[in-house]
């Protein structure tokens, strides 16, 4: 077994000093784990936000100080019976490697459809897992760690702290949150993390009596803002027109190379944001026809300088009739492209060209805590909340409709009637 390395000490704009361990140095140092440098936290949104170029390794090195803070808190506190800390050494790493399996421009190819792309980034995560390095950095923590720990990220684990990692109460979130507000230069993500911190503790789960993860009554102020925290990071960044105009056109550059058989979707796992766009730019440019030929002189240089698709049809949720639009355009990419090249031929525009867009994120204030109440009762906050005591959860359904915008882009500008097409959009 080889020696672990001395511990080491970073500087974060964010936590300040942020003091790793040497397992951690071990993690860190891996090719694995050093890939995720080169991994943009928000994708394409620098092109929005200039700032927004930190990265996953940025924020997974924050999530692991976070998961040692509050474990340390939890400790001090005695916010749980003995037997919840078996296991928890192994947290933190969990913490540490989270976004292991993450694509490049992060969650971007998420949307590609299923046959295009390997898996979701913590599926896709196995892979780095069963590198020789990665299991050399953690071998120390016994023969079985690299399961275990990849069974917590998968929230499949039985360690009730596994919910520091995997739950409503992931410090995932208080950490990206926060990060992103920061590098954005937003204020919408200021979440009172220190709050929240010293409010956890474990309880028993008063429906099944099994330990959980949970929260004290007097934090649910702070719990509520974070929730409001991402609902505006979403409507105000994520969702940003320009943002999801890049996207969009990033996927469909994909999209084209992995059904043009120039990539293969085993080919998506591993590449960094730059390595991933320079391969597809040589494949292209070693290659004949008319896919390959978009590609390499109208798509990618598009991305590159920033020539984005326009905006050719946006309604907001007060413009968008009582009837739902079809689940199959946030769905099925398949139906939706099929779509997409009619509407571009008729807008005489390259196959490829129209992108439709409305994004969905049915999760976004999805809450499922235990809180323990200042009676000492222990009571579950699900999609209602506790009225009177926190009720955004109650209002998730008009607000997440209020954040989703439907929009209509392409390469070159056009203009769409609205009631157009929303007749072929709508179930």
């Amino acid at each position: 077994m080889a020696p672990h390395p001395p511990s080491r000490v970073i500087r974060d704009p964010l936590w300040n000093t942020v003091r790793l361990d040497p397992v951690a140095v071990g993690i860190v140092d891996t090719p694995a784990f050093q890939r995720l440098r080169y991994i943009r936290q928000l994708g394409l949104a620098h092109l929005v936000y200039p700032g927004a170029t930190h990265t996953r390794f940025d924020h997974a090195i924050g999530v692991y100080h976070l998961a040692r803070t509050a474990l340390q808190i939890m400790r001090d506190r005695g916010a749980g019976p003995s037997q919840v800390w078996a296991g928890a050494d192994l947290i933190p790493y969990a913490a540490l490697l989270h976004d292991i399996g993450h694509y490049a421009f992060s969650h971007a190819l998420e949307e590609l459809e299923p046959d295009r792309r390997p898996g979701h980034h913590e599926e896709v995560s196995r892979r780095f897992f069963d590198s020789d390095a990665l299991r050399a950095a953690l071998e120390s923590l016994g023969s079985d760690a690299a399961a275990r720990i990849y069974q917590i990220i998968r929230g499949e684990g039985s360690e009730p702290l596994g919910g520091l990692v995997a739950g409503s109460l992931d410090l995932d979130k208080m950490e990206y949150l926060r990060r992103d507000a920061r590098f954005c230069g937003v204020p919408y993500g200021e979440v009172d993390v220190d709050r929240l911190l010293h409010a956890l503790v474990v309880v028993e789960d008063p429906a099944e009596g099994r330990l959980e993860l949970g929260v004290e009554e007097k934090a649910l102020s702070a719990l509520e803002s974070l929730l409001f925290a991402k609902y505006q990071m979403f409507r105000n960044v994520y969702w940003h027109h320009a943002v999801r105009a890049a996207t969009a056109l990033y996927k469909r550059i994909v999209e084209e190379a992995v059904a043009s058989e120039l990539l293969r979707p085993d080919e998506l796992i591993g590449p960094t944001d730059e390595a991933l766009l320079y391969e597809i730019e040589r494949r292209t440019r070693s290659s004949e026809g008319p896919v390959a030929n978009r590609l390499a002189h109208r798509w990618l240089p598009a991305l590159r300088q920033r020539r984005l698709p326009k905006r050719a049809l946006e309604l907001t949720a007060a413009e968008l009739p009582p009837e739902r639009v079809a689940a199959w355009v946030a769905g099925d990419p398949a139906r939706r492209r099929k779509l997409e090249d009619s509407w571009a031929e008729s807008l005489d525009l390259e196959p490829g060209e129209v992108f439709i867009d409305f994004p969905a994120k049915e999760t976004m204030f999805q809450l499922d805590v235990l809180v323990r109440r200042r009676s000492g009762s222990v009571q579950r906050i699900g999609q209602e909340g506790i009225p009177g005591l926190i009720d955004l959860p109650s209002l998730a359904h008009e607000l997440y409709r209020a954040a989703r915008v439907l929009r209509v882009f392409t390469l070159e500008r056009r203009e769409i009637d609205g009631d157009w097409a929303l007749a072929q959009l709508m179930e």
